[in-house]
């Protein structure tokens, strides 16, 4: 009997013509000559291959920032976001400053602890338990939020791009979703787990032009399809170019009473006190920051690209720079949703009408990429789009890896060579990828993958974002109060998880209504975030100012209290007037975005 050879239709949608399949094969081949470049570069010991060498310039810092921030949630989920709600999560993205407050505030502490991670610096801060929470707590973090969208990201744009792609082996059929998904999964793991950090960084800088390039021209062409700027806004109305007006359900009202619910005759059949409408402005005004604030100072996936840097200039140039990039994505990402469903509406290009009413707001940005582009510049694009991907997850994967070796095995083996902390990360990176492969039908669930994404950070960030800012510019929170003020706001934010999940499974529909697990499903989570913010803090003060004060030797120079006068004129003798220049400027501009969409 001969071997069962699995059957494998290649063939795809007619809008990817021969030369973009050149373009995407041009285009990998330049990232594998820099990945290359990058593992002779490469020295086997942990400093490089986690931080490669604390040696990257501070333009490749800011692009490998930016790069990893706009992987897989942002070019797939907020273009999907944009195409359903509009600019509402433009708030998540117009968070430049908290990139300021990293380069100002954060990058002198962690730049003189010369820490390799975040809970590293808790450590010192605090204690080592603390650290012990924070290192597992963010690995699975990483695990059901990045990794996981990420992998569903690259499944989504493979789905819209290639859609009869698929294998069939015996009954069952692996459709383009899933063999998207493993693709970008196995390609990002060989140049991630060979080149490490270095390889992220460098081949993120590449991506980093095609991306803002490419996006900006398939704006430029949407805009030309639907007839201009005016015409976009008249489509999709005032209020899908509005920041604050909260986007309800439709069939509900949301004010401050409570939300109530209509059927086709005008009848209120549901009246609840809770706010479950998808991003009201106080959720926005107050959880949208602290999350900005836990990911962008705090967040090992983030600040792992600043200590990389050789000393404190660099390291607050690379996320100013960041900064500036991060002005981009409104207008590259949500603007492009927007033309997607501005153009549906109108029934523009009907193939991309029946694609979009056929997959849904998700498929948004490739969906524009496939209809709208021209043969060649499509191909970049899309191989742009790829490399994002897999240059979101690859970061991801460093910084899980850097985290388990650095924080967890190489504590219980302080013996362990070099080379030895090299392959235990190397082994780790696979095994959170297969256990991220197993949670994609929880996000497949969900409503939205940005929604889904701000939801689980939202749960999770708030403890972390709490113990790093009280405990940087409160010198009196001690060890005691951080452990608990963690342990318990964790223990709020998973149980939060775990209501919601069997209803994004669609295990059942909803909670017995009025039960206590019925309230906590549908309080709307930037709310719930708020409240697990507040246990948080209270937790951490209360608990500090019933033990002992910390030991004032062991928090020298961790907080701004404590900092002494050569730290002090070592920071000032760090930074220069186009610093400031640079950072007001991105002030300026955020400050006017958010003028024009709030009205």
């Amino acid at each position: 009997m001969q071997p069962y050879i699995p059957r494998i239709p290649l063939a795809v949608t007619s809008h990817m013509a021969g030369i973009d399949w050149l373009m995407i094969v041009a285009y990998f081949a330049i990232l594998t000559c820099v990945a290359w470049w990058v593992v002779r570069k490469n020295k086997d010991t942990a400093a490089d291959y986690f931080l490669a060498g604390r040696n990257l310039g501070w333009w490749v810092i800011g692009a490998s920032i930016f790069a990893s921030n706009i992987g897989s949630e942002h070019i797939v989920g907020l273009a999907g976001s944009g195409a359903k709600d509009g600019v509402a999560l433009a708030h998540y993205e117009l968070h430049a400053w908290c990139l300021l407050v990293l380069a100002w505030v954060f990058v002198p502490f962690y730049m003189r602890s010369q820490v390799f991670t975040m809970p590293e610096f808790l450590e010192r801060r605090f204690s080592v338990g603390s650290r012990y929470v924070l290192s597992i707590v963010s690995i699975i973090t990483f695990i059901l939020s990045k990794i996981a969208v990420g992998i569903f990201a690259g499944g989504i744009v493979f789905g819209t791009l290639l859609p009869e792609l698929q294998i069939t082996i015996g009954s069952i059929v692996i459709d383009s979703f899933w063999i998207g998904s493993i693709a970008v999964i196995v390609l990002t793991g060989l140049y991630t787990v060979i080149g490490g950090m270095r390889a992220v960084a460098y081949n993120d800088a590449v991506q980093v032009v095609v991306l803002i390039g490419g996006s900006a021209v398939l704006t430029f062409y949407g805009l030309h399809k639907l007839g201009g700027w005016a015409e976009l806004r008249q489509i999709c109305g005032p209020e899908m170019f509005n920041l604050w007006k909260p986007l309800v359900p439709v069939g509900q009202i949301a004010t401050w009473s409570p939300i109530k619910e209509f059927n086709a005759s005008g009848d209120i059949v549901k009246q609840a006190w809770y706010f479950n409408n998808n991003f009201p402005w106080l959720g926005m005004a107050i959880c949208a920051p602290v999350i900005g604030l836990w990911y962008w100072c705090t967040d090992q996936y983030i600040v792992q690209r600043a200590l990389g840097a050789p000393n404190q200039k660099v390291a607050r140039e690379g996320s100013i720079f960041a900064a500036f990039l991060k002005l981009f994505p409104v207008y590259l990402f949500i603007i492009p949703g927007l033309i997607c469903y501005a153009l549906v509406k109108q029934n523009a290009i009907p193939e991309m009408t029946a694609a979009f009413q056929e997959k849904g707001s998700q498929g948004a940005f490739p969906m524009m990429v496939q209809y709208l582009l021209p043969a060649g510049l499509r191909g970049i694009v899309v191989a742009g789009l790829l490399s994002a991907l897999m240059g979101s997850l690859a970061g991801v994967f460093n910084a899980c890896s850097t985290l388990f070796t650095v924080d967890i095995y190489e504590k219980f083996r302080p013996t362990a060579s070099q080379s030895e902390l090299v392959r235990v990360g190397r082994l780790a990176t696979g095994v959170m990828v297969v256990i991220a492969l197993v949670w994609i039908p929880v996000v497949k669930g969900a409503s939205g993958l940005y929604s889904y994404l701000q939801s689980v950070q939202g749960y999770l960030a708030p403890p972390i974002f709490v113990v790093f800012f009280l405990g940087v510019f409160w010198k009196r929170l001690n060890k005691q109060g951080c452990f608990w003020a963690m342990v318990i706001g964790f223990i709020v934010g998973i149980f939060r998880m775990a209501v919601d999940t069997p209803i994004t499974l669609g295990l059942f529909k909803e909670y017995p209504e009025g039960s206590m697990l019925w309230i906590v499903n549908n309080i709307n989570f930037q709310y719930f975030s708020i409240l697990i913010t507040i246990i948080s803090a209270i937790v951490m003060v209360v608990v500090s100012y019933m033990t002992d004060e910390p030991n004032q030797q062991q928090i020298q120079g961790l907080t701004f209290a404590t900092a002494s006068a050569a730290d002090k004129a070592e920071t000032r003798a760090s930074w220069n007037w186009l610093d400031v220049l640079g950072s007001v400027v991105i002030m300026a501009f955020i400050i006017g975005a958010y003028i024009y969409f709030s009205g």
